[in-house]
């Protein structure tokens, strides 16, 4: 192994401690890294730690970057050739189950706005990944014929969609962006809702709640405009 070889995986190991580091300061601290924080943490002195992340903000983007990433990994993982609401409701569930499995990173990609952050572009294709799926999904589904597609969507809206679609899914009509989108937003919602305590006291059946809401959105999907 040559002397570089052997510095870029000194570096790798110790960028992934600083980010299981942080990660853990995320469950205590939310969004509001400190990086000296974090250094202290780790024994280190707060400039060392500026040689692997230059700001609080560059931590913060590959924390952001790596939870998209695990989301989608997971959400990919779920789904296998079947019919379209055996696939949609796999991806949902997978979804929530990381989320479940990792709250305060959902709520560092799905909660409030970190002040002061503004994302770069290199988290965008990571953070489209899951609306991407659903979106392949319900697209999928319009080809087999077991989605109806609807009227076309003209105006302002269907310029969007075609939008969209010409930068996420070339060739898909906005009925289908449009579907996909709103398939994310009540999924998101969801999860979100239950994470966020806004259930408490009131439903105890978390799963099956959740089931039935992705049921319905799935219904609402499948049904002609």
């Amino acid at each position: 192994m040559t002397a570089a070889s052997i510095r870029a995986r000194v570096r790798a190991e110790m960028t992934d401690e600083i980010k299981t580091v942080a990660r853990r300061h995320l469950a205590t601290d939310g969004a509001n890294l400190s990086l000296r924080a974090v250094a202290r943490d780790l024994g280190m002195a707060s400039s060392a730690v500026y040689r692997y992340f230059a700001s609080r903000d560059e931590l913060l983007t590959a924390l952001i970057i790596d939870a998209y990433d695990a989301l989608g990994d997971t959400a990919e993982a779920s789904v296998s050739p079947g019919r379209f609401q055996d696939r949609f409701l796999s991806a949902c569930h997978a979804v929530r189950g990381w989320a479940l499995a990792n709250p305060h990173e959902w709520a560092l990609i799905y909660g409030s706005p970190v002040p002061g952050y503004q994302a770069p572009r290199d988290t965008v294709e990571p953070a489209i990944r899951v609306i991407v799926l659903i979106g392949t999904i319900v697209g999928e589904a319009a080809a087999a014929g077991e989605i109806e597609l609807g009227e076309p969507i003209g105006g302002r809206l269907g310029e969007d969609l075609a939008y969209v679609a010409q930068q996420a899914a070339p060739g898909a009509p906005p009925q289908i962006v449009g579907s996909g989108i709103a398939a994310w937003i009540h999924l998101c919602g969801a999860v979100s809702a239950e994470l966020f305590g806004q259930l408490n006291n009131t439903i105890e059946a978390r799963r099956e709640f959740f089931e039935l809401q992705m049921r319905g959105a799935a219904s609402i999907i499948s049904r002609p405009v």
